[in-house]
């Protein structure tokens, strides 16, 4: 996701993607919080839980935003 206010991303992973969206717009998540209103920047859906935590590890390594950037360019 990425705050319409500030313009910063975050990265996440959820099974109930429309309750998480909702959450974070609502201000109850902590780390989010200071950025409402969230739009979603990208989702990409897995075929497991463990797949998930993978690929959030892997995006949090490089950087959010290089990471859209990179995996737009590519395709």
């Amino acid at each position: 996701m990425q705050s319409e206010k500030t313009g910063r991303f975050y990265c996440g992973q959820t099974a109930d993607f429309s309750d998480r969206i909702i959450r974070h717009n609502s201000g109850c998540s902590k780390s989010t919080k200071s950025g409402v209103p969230w739009k979603v920047a990208r989702k990409i859906d897995c075929d497991s839980r463990s797949a998930a935590v993978q690929l959030e590890r892997k995006i949090k390594k490089w950087g959010i935003e290089r990471f859209l950037n990179d995996t737009a360019q590519s395709g």
